[in-house]
């Protein structure tokens, strides 16, 4: 099972910040090598710098879905509005904040 760091508030991954129905996925940081829901969870836990993941990495598994558990690439993530194991829906609008996360 993997440990998903910051202010959850259920076991599928939501967090303080972030609690719709499809907010239910949580990212593995590159600097830190830890899962956290959000950038804000990540910022108020942390005390370095967010290290981004680069395009060339986007076939890393650094995306958890928080309903199945299962990991999925970068890419895979950003390709879909589902999650390719479970059919839960993710938050399209999390698309706004992949710089926070990836170089884009």
């Amino acid at each position: 099972m993997v440990k998903v760091y910051g202010d959850t508030v259920d076991n599928e991954t939501r967090c303080k910040h972030y609690h719709a129905p499809v907010d239910i996925i949580a990212i593995k940081f590159k600097c830190c090598n830890k899962y956290y829901p959000c950038y804000k969870c990540h910022e108020e836990h942390e005390q370095h710098q967010v290290k981004r993941w680069s395009e060339d990495e986007f076939n890393t598994e650094a995306v958890l879905c928080g309903v199945c558990k299962r990991h999925l690439t970068i890419n895979e993530y950003m390709m879909t509005e589902t999650c390719p194991y479970c059919d839960a829906h993710f938050n399209t609008r999390c698309m706004f904040h992949y710089h926070h996360y990836f170089e884009v």
